[in-house]
C-alpha cells in the first residue's frame, strides 16, 4: 500500500526549513510532494537546492487550502494520500499504524493520528486533538478539545476508534474516496473543508478513524494566525455551507435558524474579546453564506445520515 505525503505550501519557506527534514527522516518508504500555491517567497528555489528527493508541484495561483490540494493532487498517483501541514513534526513509525487500519478495513476512508501541541508537548492541539466529533447544532469539537479547552495527554486517547472527522493538519485518505467525492469543496478556500469531506464520506457509508498509536506535533496557527478575523470569517461561512449541504431534513431548517441567532451573540462576544474586525467578520460570513445558498443546495447528496452527532447542545453547556 503506497503512501504519498503531500504538503501544501504558500510562502512557507521557514516552516519547510524547520520541519521537512524531520518528515523525510521518518517517512523513508513514502514519496514526498510539495504543492506550491504560487508562493511569492523563495520556497521553490529553496526546495530545489536542498531537497532533491522531494517532488514539487506548482499551482498557477493561490487556490487556498481546499482548492490547492484539489489542483495539486491531480498530479499525485498514490493509493493513500497523507495531507500534512507544513508546521508539523512527525515521529518514528508514525505511518505504520495508519496503514494497518486501512488494510484491516476497506470501508475506512480517512484516518488521523493523535495530534499534540508542538509548544506544550503533553497537551492536545486545537486542530484535531484525539479525533474530530460534532454536536447536534453542527459545532465541531474533538476528543481532548472542546471549544478552547484543551486536555493534557494522559493516555486517555491511546485507542483506535471511529470518529466523525479527521483533522486536515494530518489527513490520511484513500485517493479513490477523495476523488469519489470530487475532493474538497474549493469554495471553502480554507477551514472546515476536511469536516465537510468527512461528513460527505459518512453520508456514503464510509468510516473515519483515529489511531492513538501514531503521534504528531502541530504548531497550530502556522499558516493562518489563530486570532485572525479572516479565520473567523472562513470558519463561520464554511460551517454554515457545510450544514446546509449535509444536515438531514427537517432538522436542517431549525438548526440553521438557531445557529444564525446564536452567531449574533457570538459576533458580539468575539467583537468584545478580539476586536471589531471579528464582529464584522461574522456579518460578512453570514452574507457570504446567503450568496452561496443556491449553489450549496445543488451539492446536497441523495442521502444524509440522521444520527450524525456525538454530543448535544455543547454551546449551552459550555457558555451558559
Amino acid at each position: 500500500m503506497n503512501v504519498a505525503i503531500v504538503i501544501l505550501n504558500w510562502n512557507g519557506k521557514n516552516w519547510l526549513e524547520k520541519f521537512l527534514p524531520n518528515v523525510i527522516e521518518h517517512s523513508q518508504n513514502s514519496d514526498i510532494y510539495i504543492i506550491d500555491n504560487a508562493s511569492t517567497d523563495d520556497s521553490v528555489s529553496f526546495l530545489k537546492e536542498n531537497f532533491a528527493s522531494v517532488k514539487i508541484i506548482i499551482n498557477d495561483k493561490n487556490y487556498g487550502f481546499a482548492g490547492g490540494y484539489n489542483e495539486g493532487l491531480k498530479k499525485v498517483d498514490s493509493e493513500i494520500y497523507c495531507l500534512l501541514n507544513s508546521d508539523v513534526e512527525v515521529t518514528e513509525s508514525w505511518i505504520s499504524p495508519v496503514l494497518n487500519l486501512f488494510q484491516n478495513d476497506q470501508n475506512i476512508a480517512a484516518i488521523q493520528p493523535k495530534i499534540l501541541d508542538y509548544n506544550r508537548r503533553n497537551y492536545f492541539e486545537f486542530a484535531g486533538a484525539g479525533g474530530g466529533l460534532i454536536d447536534n447544532l453542527g459545532y465541531p469539537f474533538c476528543r481532548g478539545r472542546i471549544f478552547e479547552n484543551l486536555e493534557e495527554d494522559l493516555g486517555q486517547y491511546n485507542d483506535e476508534t471511529e470518529i466523525f472527522w479527521a483533522s486536515g493538519c494530518c489527513f490520511f485518505i484513500r485517493s479513490k474516496d477523495f476523488w469519489a467525492q470530487n475532493g474538497f469543496d474549493a469554495r471553502f478556500f480554507a477551514h472546515q473543508e476536511e469536516i465537510d469531506l468527512c461528513w460527505r464520506l459518512k453520508n456514503e457509508g464510509k468510516k473515519i478513524y483515529y489511531t492513538g498509536k501514531s503521534t504528531i506535533y502541530h504548531v497550530g496557527g502556522g499558516t493562518l494566525n489563530k486570532q485572525s478575523a479572516q479565520k473567523t470569517y472562513l470558519n463561520i461561512r464554511n460551517n454554515f455551507s457545510m450544514l446546509l449541504k449535509n444536515l438531514p431534513f427537517p432538522n436542517l431548517l431549525w438548526i440553521v435558524f438557531l445557529r444564525l441567532l446564536l452567531d449574533g451573540f457570538a459576533g458580539i462576544y468575539l467583537g468584545y474579546k478580539n476586536g471589531i474586525s471579528h464582529f464584522w467578520a461574522v456579518i460578512r460570513a453570514h452574507f457570504a453564506f446567503y450568496a452561496q445558498i443556491s449553489q450549496t443546495l445543488k451539492l446536497r447528496q441523495k442521502m444524509q445520515i440522521s444520527k450524525y452527532y456525538q454530543a448535544k447542545w455543547l454551546v449551552f453547556k459550555n457558555f451558559l
